[in-house]
């Protein structure tokens, strides 16, 4: 199959609803064993703008559409979307955060694409738990977003102000419970000194 054309490509990454991929499941798709060819068959469907080079190794499929949740947990992984982002997702704080921020056990990473900014900041393993799967991404459940929210701001590393928190949807034993998994005193009376 390495001699497809690009219209083949094209309808290949169609049929099989890839909107972002590795240079791996490229070759995988296209059944291209041959380097060479693989990175020339990139080359070629970057300039003619069917594919977007993300970061190295990683493609988006420029006809088909992806939310910048989905795209966030693709870029780096382990990853799910938490912090301002997922507050702001889930009615928590009204600020719409400029950046999408996720949590990951990787090393904290940022990268920039097409001007926004996707951040990923590092969490122990230990407390690497807590989200679920919306559609077709991963974010942490309401309670879990605002406990990783005051641990990095008790951590000095994220400004909070926690008049600014609304906690009408907020489930108190279960965010009692959550912030007691961390092991963190500061962290759990923070937690319940949240106004209800």
């Amino acid at each position: 199959m390495e001699s497809l054309s690009t219209i083949g490509v094209i309808k290949l990454l169609q049929s099989q609803k890839t909107p972002l991929f590795s240079l791996n499941d490229f070759a995988r798709i296209l059944g291209i064993e041959n380097r060479r060819t693989l990175y020339k068959k990139i080359q070629r469907l970057e300039d003619k703008k069917i594919i977007q080079r993300l970061i190295k190794g990683k493609y988006r499929f420029l006809l088909s559409t992806v939310n910048d949740f989905t795209l966030a947990n693709f870029l780096y992984r382990p990853s799910y979307i938490s912090l301002e982002t997922a507050l702001s997702f889930y009615g928590i704080i009204t600020a719409f955060p400029y950046q999408i921020t996720s949590i990951t056990i990787q090393k904290t990473r940022s990268f920039d694409i097409d001007g926004k900014e996707f951040k990923f900041s590092r969490i122990s393993p230990a407390l690497f738990w807590g989200w679920e799967k919306k559609e077709d991404f991963l974010i942490a459940e309401k309670e879990k977003a605002l406990l990783d929210y005051l641990y990095f701001g008790l951590k000095g590393i994220r400004d909070f102000d926690l008049d600014e928190i609304d906690t009408t949807e907020i489930d108190r034993q279960k965010l009692l419970s959550f912030a007691r998994r961390f092991n963190n005193k500061y962290l759990l009376a923070a937690a319940a000194r949240l106004k209800k």
